[in-house]
């Protein structure tokens, strides 16, 4: 049976992508040798650290303007503290939209007081916060474009005064964005590029070097910049599987392809979210993320029914984050449309039912 993959992440990846990389595990460049086995610092494999750090800054639209991208490891969670150890001097402002935001909040506050620009923990973070002032006299504007667990997301972002920094784990590379307005983004990999493992850190360089502290190594953007990626072992698997899906996304037509979609697919599933009366969307309507489309039964004693019928249909992952319990539909880049439609089915057959 075909199986419909709604994982939040790690997420569902290119049928295409997973036959390369699973054939480089047997036999990487036709080398009869692994990929698992090669030397980090063979010709091989330091290709392809630069073929996939060079495509992340071609598809971002970032190439020749200052910025660098880096694989590092730690996942984005590392990266809540590596970006106050390498930008807070003073104090730093954080926009606080969901779980993710609330713990980089809380990473960043082992340094210095944070500044909470605006919060929508009050309703469960089932929205966006709007009209909020960034301060000039601080170091940094933290922000996360994409919320996994809540289903909402950024559709516009703020003009700030100050370094942009961008938490994108779960909506990188999905949609078309001016990403010179920010001068930090990182992302896990397990959303929407790759295995768990690696994590994708795009940092303009002019914003580096003007904190007083002496940054421990591991933790340190720049020199991680100097080594390229390679100041210690990298974990090559998730890395290569992140430049295959990388090259998938550029021959589909980068971006903007891929955007248009994305939007096919947010726009089915929340047109069924909305029409079916046994179903209601959590997050703001406005703010809907294209990626975690978040809903709940009206009747949980239709709950037995429909993840009996969830099950016969092959759809995998749909459960719902224990914050906001129900169900979540996770429609990363590589989710094709038609598994959409295998959902959407499933829940107008059940209303048909009721």
């Amino acid at each position: 049976m075909q199986k419909h993959n709604f994982s939040a992440g790690p997420c569902i990846l290119p049928q295409e992508v997973l036959k390369k990389a699973s054939e480089a595990v047997l036999n990487f460049n036709n080398d009869n040798l692994s990929l698992l086995e090669i030397s980090h610092r063979s010709k091989a494999f330091v290709d392809v650290m630069e073929n996939a750090r060079s495509l992340a800054l071609e598809l971002l639209g970032l190439e020749g303007k200052g910025y660098k991208a880096l694989f590092l490891q730690g996942g984005a969670s590392s990266q809540f503290l590596m970006v106050a150890q390498n930008l807070l001097e003073k104090r730093a402002a954080y926009l606080n939209t969901g779980t993710w935001a609330d713990k980089a909040i809380k990473e960043a506050a082992i340094f210095d007081d944070i500044l909470e620009v605006a919060s929508s923990k009050d309703a469960n973070y089932n929205y966006i916060p709007k009209g909020f002032d960034i301060p000039e006299d601080h170091d940094y504007f933290h922000c996360t474009s994409n919320n996994t667990i809540f289903g909402t997301q950024m559709k516009k972002f703020p003009k700030s005064p100050i370094p942009m920094v961008c938490d994108m784990s779960s909506d990188i590379f999905s949609r078309t964005l001016d990403f010179t307005k920010f001068d930090l983004i990182y992302a896990g990999a397990q959303k929407n590029m790759g295995p768990a493992g690696t994590t994708l850190v795009i940092v303009k360089e002019d914003i580096l070097g003007k904190v007083s502290r002496k940054i421990p190594s591991m933790l340190d953007y720049k020199l991680h910049i100097s080594k390229g990626s390679m100041f210690n072992t990298p974990p090559v698997f998730p890395i290569y599987t992140s430049m295959l899906t990388l090259e998938w996304l550029k021959n589909l037509g980068g971006i903007k392809a891929i955007e248009k979609e994305n939007k096919k697919k947010s726009i089915l599933m929340y047109s069924e979210i909305d029409l079916n009366p046994l179903f209601k969307g959590f997050a703001a309507k406005a703010d809907r993320s294209d990626m975690n489309a978040t809903f709940n039964l009206v009747n949980e004693d239709l709950k037995e029914t429909f993840e009996s019928m969830l099950q016969e249909a092959g759809i995998n992952g749909l459960n719902g984050h224990r914050s906001v319990g129900g169900y979540r539909a996770s429609m990363y880049n590589a989710l094709p449309l038609d598994s959409v439609k295998v959902l959407v089915e499933v829940m107008s057959e059940l209303e048909y039912k009721a």
